[in-house]
């Protein structure tokens, strides 16, 4: 019989790892973030604050309500909105802030995912002035 494991391969450098920021679930989080910066695109309204707990964890949340539409449009708009953030808000977003990324009705959904990076990134540039 022949050995099925896989051969050894040299390292070729560090695998690359997203860092995912921490989820927002408590309500009294989401109520804090919508007293703070917010900033509309065509596809995503956002809204940031920074926290002075001291601690440099990002943390986002993600809302859709029903006027995006029924179920299946409102989780496939949270699902793209957690997908531009997991590729945007290591990047441009700022330790110690919390964000909420709110879905638009009838664009979340249907915008291109170009758009929709691009939105959040103007957005994120603009909360941060």
């Amino acid at each position: 019989m022949t050995d099925m494991t896989p051969p050894d391969t040299p390292d070729k450098g560090e695998p690359a790892v997203l860092v995912c920021p921490q989820v927002l679930t408590k309500r009294r989080d989401f109520i804090a973030a919508s007293h703070g910066r917010r900033q509309g695109t065509p596809g995503i309204h956002l809204q940031g604050r920074p926290r002075d707990d001291g601690s440099d964890l990002m943390r986002v949340g993600y809302t859709c309500s029903k006027k995006v539409g029924n179920a299946v449009a409102r989780n496939r708009a949270k699902r793209r909105l957690r997908e531009i953030a997991r590729m945007i808000l290591p990047v441009h977003g700022r330790p110690g802030w919390d964000y909420v990324l709110v879905g638009r009705a009838q664009t979340t959904g249907a915008l291109p995912f170009l758009q929709l990076q691009s939105d959040l990134i103007r957005a994120l540039a603009k909360v941060h002035q």
